[in-house]
This record gives structure tokens, sequence and C-alpha cells, in this order.
């Protein structure tokens, strides 16, 4: 079983899958998490070595967390690679929103390359809107509902069948 977790930055994607794999007694991997710890932060792989770096590796690390039974957290931006969004056809996919306000204070002060306040946030979900809502099987917000609610609620979808 493999239940995959999309969706904007500051979300609660990360958050959220730690909470569902472990209601299914299933590993939990996040791809950002993943090529942290191989390459380093993602704002020094963007400064350093351009966007379409970070995306080459960010694609690998999606093809390896897809190939374990695990629920998996992808990054905000991996569902703009085709391969990818081929990959994500086939798969059980949670859509994790949140609103503009209720983002706000999650996204303030932290190191992600393309956020750099509320404005710019707002923009790259405009942009990744259509994108998500299409590769997500269903749809959880997380603006103003308690984490475990929610976690327990993608748990029992995905031992459902995930439809």
């Amino acid at each position: 079983m493999t239940i995959v977790l999309i969706g904007p930055p500051g979300s609660g994607k990360t958050r959220l899958g730690k909470r569902v794999a472990k209601a299914l007694g299933l590993p939990f991997v996040d791809t950002d998490k993943v090529v942290v710890a191989q390459y380093g932060a993602i704002a020094d792989i963007f400064a350093n070595h351009g966007e379409p770096h970070f995306r080459a590796l960010e694609r690998q690390a999606v093809i390896d967390a897809l190939a374990r039974d695990a629920v998996v957290s992808l990054g905000g931006g991996a569902i703009l690679d085709p391969a990818t969004q081929a990959d994500l056809a086939v798969r059980r996919v949670a859509l994790i929103t949140v609103s503009a306000d209720a983002v706000a204070a999650r996204i303030r002060g932290t190191k992600r390359p393309l956020v750099t306040g509320i404005e710019s946030w707002v923009a790259l979900i405009e942009a990744r809107k259509e994108t998500y809502e299409r590769l997500a099987t269903r749809t959880w917000d997380t603006s103003n509902r308690p984490l475990d609610a929610i976690a327990g609620e993608i748990a029992q979808w995905a031992k459902e069948g995930g439809e």
C-alpha cells in the first residue's frame, strides 16, 4: 500500500504523513527530507545549482519513495514533473490544502526558496492548483481542523481502498 500526500508548502503534509503512517503501520517518507539528507539544504541546492538540478534530485527521491509500501509526502513542486504526474495517476493521492490565512504563520521565517512571503505562496498555489486537483483522489483541508482527526480520516480512507 502506498498513500501519497501532495499539496502546497506549509499545508501540513509532513506532520499529517507521520500520523497516517503510524496509524497504518507503514514507514513514512518525505521526499524533501530525503533530498536534504543526501544533498544538503534545499535553499542551498537552489542557490548553488539551480531549480532544474533540485528537480532532478527530487524526481529520483520520488521514484525511490513510490517503489515502497509507505506513506509518502511529496515536496510541493514535485507534481510539476510529467513523469511524477504519470506515476501518481495510478496511486491513491491525498491533496492537503490550507487557506492563505492559516498558512501565513506556518511559513513565516522558513527557508523555502520559492516562498518568500504570503504573496509568493498565493501565486505559487494559483499556478499549481489545477495540477494538484487533477492528481488528487481526495482532498483534506488543514486550515481549521485538528491534524489527528484528519490523519484518522486519511488512514480510514486508505484502509477502505482510497477511492
